[in-house]
């Protein structure tokens, strides 16, 4: 019997080949937010891999919304143009090509992995972050976030506004909206982080209202027919913080709202989190939310194995799985995983004398 891994899945007018994504995961490698080469073979590799979705790293609405100054952006007309290309190749090999939106607040202005991942100084390559509080990350960062007034917010919408409409221009046919790992949409979700107490802070309902903002405004400008989906963490692992029953709740809305799927991660919003990381540790989150608001899910974190992912559908506790380290250690992932499965795909043309074992 043909596996469900490699069943297609039609989100709106998409239809993915297949159930495997490659999650968004940053390469560090843009220099003033422009795609390079190296996002060209990184992506386009995972495309010729087999993959069904290919979604882009955390990419920058603003040059403050960057994690590190490596970040890749969507800020100017002039960053759509690399894009395109890497977004041609891509449907060139039958994926699909989907780009994650994202503001990284309180965590942006950040060194990359490989120097430390240290708070950069204002002025020295650093700039001033924003938050819904202002609350540091780390209590020895040299300087706090600014809590955002209603102006700081009414840009960052904009930001998200115009940032679809330049990836609609740059051929993309999913989008994905951050919401997740300690950036800024979750840290407006989680009463850790937010201690406002105007109509964003306090209840369940005014924490979420920037999330619900930010899809309304990224709705203004991406096409009705194609797929939006919004990145959670479904749980602080931490206490008093945001938990899984505010997740549901808040899938819940964002399925009224017109979300297509939730894709299901966990933490990153304190460094105190305590997370239990073992195979498929957030899965049941991911299970969680689909039974009790019938949306689709997608399922990520340490799922490493063909037959461990096409268990994880079978049961239906989701309907995607994203393959974050996994493809990054194998960009041939689902070609192999067909093998496994003793499923026969369709392999590049290119590749074809390879094929089987």
């Amino acid at each position: 019997m043909a596996s469900i891994l490699f069943a297609p899945l039609t989100l709106k007018k998409i239809t993915l080949k297949n159930r495997i994504v490659i999650s968004p995961m940053c390469q560090y490698s843009a220099i003033d937010g422009f795609a390079n080469d190296w996002h060209l073979v990184h992506l386009g590799s995972r495309a010729s891999g087999g993959a069904g979705l290919i979604i882009q790293e955390a990419t920058a609405v603003s040059p403050e919304a960057r994690i590190s100054p490596c970040d890749l952006g969507i800020w100017k007309d002039e960053h759509i143009e690399k894009l395109k290309t890497i977004n041609e190749f891509i449907r060139s090999q039958n994926a699909v090509p989907g780009i994650q939106l994202a503001h990284a607040g309180r965590k942006a202005s950040v060194s990359v992995p490989w120097e430390g991942n240290k708070k950069l100084d204002i002025g020295h390559e650093g700039w001033q972050t924003v938050a819904p509080s202002a609350i540091a990350y780390h209590e020895t960062e040299p300087f706090l976030p600014t809590a955002l007034d209603k102006i700081g917010i009414e840009k960052v919408l904009s930001d998200f506004k115009t940032a679809t409409k330049r990836a609609v221009k740059a051929g993309y046919q999913l989008v994905e909206i951050h919401g997740a790992h300690g950036y800024l949409l979750h840290q407006f979700l989680s009463p850790l982080t937010n201690k406002r107490t105007d109509e964003y802070g306090g209840s369940f309902e005014n924490r979420i209202r920037f999330t619900l903002e930010v899809v309304e405004a990224v709705q203004s400008e991406w096409p009705s027919d194609l797929p939006l989906l919004v990145r959670i963490s479904a749980t602080d692992w931490a206490e008093g913080g945001w938990n899984p029953e505010e997740s549901v709740e808040l899938s819940r809305i964002l399925k009224e709202k017109g979300v297509d799927l939730i894709d299901v991660s966990s933490g990153g919003l304190v460094s105190h989190q305590q997370i239990p990381l073992e195979p498929n540790y957030q899965v049941s989150f991911a299970e969680k939310i689909k039974e009790e608001t019938a949306i689709l899910t997608g399922a990520v974190g340490m799922i490493t194995e063909a037959e461990q992912a096409e268990a994880i559908l079978k049961e239906g506790q989701a309907d995607l799985i994203l393959f974050g380290r996994e493809s990054l250690r194998n960009p041939n992932l689902p070609l192999d995983f067909a093998a496994d499965l003793n499923d026969d795909i369709s392999w590049p043309k290119q590749y074809e004398r390879a094929k089987g074992r």
